[in-house]
């Protein structure tokens, strides 16, 4: 990966607007992505019930940290 602000970073930050942690696994971080893709699905399916609406924020602080995440990745060196 180039470095921020690349064309790979965007196109990873694109990858997690629909998927969280797909932008992760697209720059080679498996594990941050696994972590972002369980926490954030975990929060919405959470919140899709009744019972555990207020979730949904902290998924979606999830999502959007995934997104940040993807997009401001430097690369490992």
């Amino acid at each position: 990966m180039a470095g921020q602000g690349s064309g790979g970073n965007v196109i990873a930050a694109l990858c997690n607007f629909f998927i969280p942690g797909l932008g992760q696994l697209v720059q080679g971080r498996v594990l941050k992505a696994i972590m972002f893709f369980l926490v954030v699905s975990a929060c919405y399916a959470m919140a899709a019930t009744v019972i555990l609406f207020l979730l949904w924020p902290v998924g979606a602080i999830f999502h959007l940290w995934s997104i940040i995440d993807a997009a401001t990745y430097k690369g490992g060196n």
